[in-house]
């Protein structure tokens, strides 16, 4: 079993924000495979269904996203998996918009959704996909990861959700050493 979870925030008013990535990614691969109807489960909406031949949860934690680790460390346990079979799907403020990078271990860059998930899995080698969003210049931080994508971000982000839908099944197929060398050399 795999566990692919998007990071967000829960509410109406975050639907669409640049820190909703996650969500986004989730909501698009939900789609693909008519995954309807999420339960709530383990502090978190869940999917389940078949990806790439294997058994798969989505998951989109409603704790927020500073106590997402609570949604995954609750589900890892019950379903005793193993850290490298979570997918983690971040948004990322140090990639450009419309890129999307792969990795299996690693600090959490700042993010505070990662750095709750890491506290809960108690380790850092866990695969994360990263969505960029831009950097924010001169806006605050976090007013600029809680703000909605502009015109232009949106033309860049639309394929790159694609290709993060893409690169989970991917993962879920061939692992991530070789998900990382197909979707992290892309320009």
């Amino acid at each position: 079993m795999r566990l692919i979870v998007g990071l967000g925030n829960p509410e109406a008013k975050y639907v669409q924000t640049r820190h909703n990535a996650g969500f986004m990614v989730i909501d698009r691969l939900a789609r693909r495979y008519s995954l309807t109807q999420p339960r709530m489960k383990f502090h978190a909406g869940v999917l389940e269904g078949v990806i790439a031949g294997e058994k798969c949860l989505l998951m989109q934690p409603v704790t927020y996203m500073n106590r997402s680790g609570l949604a995954v460390g609750e589900a890892a346990t019950f379903h005793k998996l193993d850290p490298a079979d979570i997918l983690i799907i971040v948004d990322d403020v140090a990639l450009p918009c419309g890129r999307i990078r792969l990795r299996g271990e690693g600090s959490a860059g700042g993010h505070n959704g990662l750095t709750d998930v890491q506290r809960a899995l108690g380790t850092l080698a866990y695969p994360r996909l990263r969505i960029g969003i831009d950097a924010p210049g001169l806006i605050p931080q976090v007013d600029y990861v809680l703000g909605r994508f502009r015109v232009d971000q949106l033309e860049k982000l639309e394929p790159a959700l694609e290709e993060a839908c893409d690169a989970v099944e991917h993962w879920i197929a061939h692992g991530l050493d070789k998900t990382m060398s197909k979707f992290n050399a892309r320009e």
